[in-house]
């Protein structure tokens, strides 16, 4: 594990020495606009990050200059839904930094984050390293899996559904935070198939919004997980021991509003609180 970290930390120096002048000033505006929650406009900048690479070499210099550790990546377009709403043939991630994982149940302040939705995912954690020769199967055996509420957050004004693909790259993904429930081995499933029929249904003040299935995801989360594991292998990046990953939206996310919310699950995962003041 210390050597695919060291492996990661070469990466993104090397990252850095292909950054131009103005894609280093993209990502310390993003850096800028997260510490001070004042929000950029993607005409300024869309310029600085107009290729999948750049962009995410933008936000390996934004992830950076983040205080703390990578705790791990979500995934985001996940469905043929949102990929169409973001112009994307294929999912895109980004990385999460370890305090952005909060166990369930988890308060927030509203004033603490920009322009936040709330998405209902599984957020699976990794017991071992993550090998790109992995399957389904040794994935389902190498994790555990938690129901989760995932808040992307970006720091761009007026963002969903209309920033760009490269520039959703560039923001982390519009990485947020995590709110995980209680952890359960994933191979409590059957089989790979089960963890296709996993429904849920998202509260807020006890008011049901709307239910959704993980076949959303790729048609099965672990198909997601799979994608993130090859994508980083790409990268010269791996998926570490005990990192998470909050693998993509049941339902298209609604506004995150002060109030109670929760994520109810079946196949015995429970449920998902979060409280946002």
């Amino acid at each position: 594990m210390e050597e695919s970290l060291m492996t990661q930390n070469t990466t993104v120096k090397e990252n850095q020495t292909t950054l131009t002048n103005n894609q280093k000033a993209f990502a310390n505006a993003l850096s800028t606009a997260l510490n001070n929650r004042e929000p950029l406009t993607e005409s300024d900048w869309s310029n600085n990050a107009t290729n999948e690479q750049e962009a995410y070499n933008v936000q390996d210099e934004f992830t950076r200059l983040k205080p703390g550790e990578v705790g791990g990546y979500k995934v985001s377009l996940t469905s043929k839904e949102t990929q169409d709403m973001f112009d994307s043939t294929e999912p895109l991630y980004g990385a999460e930094m370890r305090d952005r994982f909060l166990k369930a149940p988890a308060t927030v302040n509203l004033d603490d984050l920009m322009e936040p939705l709330v998405e209902v995912e599984m957020c699976f954690r990794a017991k071992e390293d993550l090998s790109p020769n992995d399957t389904l199967e040794d994935l389902m055996n190498k994790t555990t899996v938690a129901p989760a509420l995932e808040v992307p957050d970006s720091r761009f004004k007026d963002w969903f559904p209309s920033l760009s693909k490269y520039m959703v790259m560039s923001d982390g993904a519009v990485s947020g935070l995590v709110v995980y429930g209680e952890e359960f081995d994933t191979n409590k499933f059957q089989d790979v198939k089960a963890l296709e029929n996993v429904s849920a249904t998202l509260y807020h003040n006890d008011e049901n919004l709307k239910s959704g299935k993980s076949s959303e995801v790729l048609g099965n989360p672990l198909k997601s997980l799979q994608w993130l594991v090859n994508k980083l292998d790409e990268q010269g990046k791996q998926l570490l021991k005990d990192q998470r990953v909050s693998s993509g939206t049941f339902v298209l996310p609604p506004s995150l509003e002060k109030g109670t919310w929760r994520a109810s699950f079946d196949n015995g995962l429970g449920n998902v609180d979060l409280k946002v003041n």
